[in-house]
């Protein structure tokens, strides 16, 4: 009996689109491939830590002499991490005591970020900890921005409980900053007998824009701040330490002002306002050197803006323009050629030099 035409072609289309499919998978997954960064190593002042490469009590990654760095990891922004992690690396004095603690979405491929992570930096002390989105998106309102409703941008409230107790204290980055000075400097801020955290203050800017009217107009909610000198500051870049947050269950507190949001609007802008309403006028302010922020520009347009006066230790582009963005479509802003050398990104036509 003669095959059919029909079934012929038909087989041979099904054929193509699977080819098709399976080669548009492998690229997208590995759309972006990065360089392996050099090996950075301790200078001869710094303690040694003996790691017994087990996560436990022996492991650097609970070591009290280790720096304690907390990021986000994710694909959208997986660019950003990788050069902020290497200029965390470059301008430490003491490179190999720092361990780095991801926080990953649970649905996230965590063995591909791992992965990514290892080819690039196959020395770094690191962990990926699973962060079940579930728990904080029933509690999300939607914000200015719908990069900010992500729920992976309030894993920040989540890490006293995600990363192990022997964790005492960390520096927590967004991944859209890159540092030009020595991290220890700003792990070893003084948190004094009773703060829980501590970060750049910015007491110049307008405080009560932050909130709605809903919330000034009530006669409850506006006496928040009454007893406190509240200035708004960037989560983007702070020193936590976990034992008190852990001690007075502050992520409780931020959910509880989360759960309020869903019953009546009392922001607009995602993650930072529950921050600001627990903690402003109770953290330890930190030089302004360490967060230069907002070079992404608003949420709105992003546009370029210059450096704030002063000294600079870290870059931080927060806001809607992101360097690595910017860079591609050929419509950069001065300032994002400082974020550039610090690009992992493996171009298609790069030469090995």
């Amino acid at each position: 009996m003669p095959r059919s035409p029909a079934l012929f072609h038909f087989l041979l289309l099904s054929l193509f689109a699977v080819f098709f499919l399976a080669n548009a998978t492998a690229v997208s997954t590995m759309a972006q491939q990065f360089k392996e960064a050099p090996q950075f190593y301790n200078s001869l002042d710094c303690p040694v830590i003996i790691d017994e490469g087990e996560e436990g009590e022996g492991s650097i990654l609970c070591s009290d002499q280790a720096v304690h760095v907390a990021m986000t990891l994710d694909k959208a922004y997986i660019r950003g991490s990788m050069a902020a992690i290497l200029s965390v690396l470059q301008h430490s004095s003491c490179p190999q005591n720092i361990a780095f603690h991801f926080v990953a979405s649970a649905t996230a491929n965590a063995s591909l970020l791992r992965a990514t992570i290892s080819s690039s930096f196959p020395y770094l002390n690191f962990q990926v900890y699973p962060f079940d989105d579930s728990s904080v998106s029933r509690l999300i309102s939607t914000s200015i921005r719908s990069a900010l409703d992500c729920p992976l941008n309030y894993a920040r409230s989540y890490l006293a409980n995600l990363l192990p107790l022997c964790v005492r204290r960390v520096v927590y980055l967004d991944s859209d900053l890159v540092l030009v000075d020595d991290i220890a400097k700003l792990a070893a801020t003084p948190l004094g007998d009773n703060s829980v955290l501590a970060a750049p203050e910015y007491c110049n800017a307008n405080f009560t824009s932050y909130f709605t009217l809903t919330f000034w107009s009530n006669p409850s909610l506006s006496l928040t701040f009454a007893n406190r000198k509240a200035c708004y500051f960037n989560t983007g870049v702070m020193v936590i330490d976990l034992d008190r947050w852990r001690d007075g269950d502050y992520t409780t507190k931020i959910e509880e002002w989360m759960e309020l949001q869903k019953r009546m609007r009392i922001y607009e802008l995602g993650s930072l306002p529950p921050f600001l309403l627990v903690f402003a006028g109770n953290i330890v302010p930190v030089n302004h050197r360490w967060n230069q922020h907002g070079l992404g520009g608003d949420n709105f347009r992003g546009l370029c803006r210059d450096l704030h006066p002063g000294p600079v230790s870290l870059l931080h582009w927060s806001g809607k323009g992101k360097p690595w963005a910017r860079l591609d479509a050929n419509r950069p802003c001065p300032l994002d050629a400082l974020w550039a050398p610090y690009d992992l990104l493996q171009t298609p036509f790069a030469l090995d030099s």
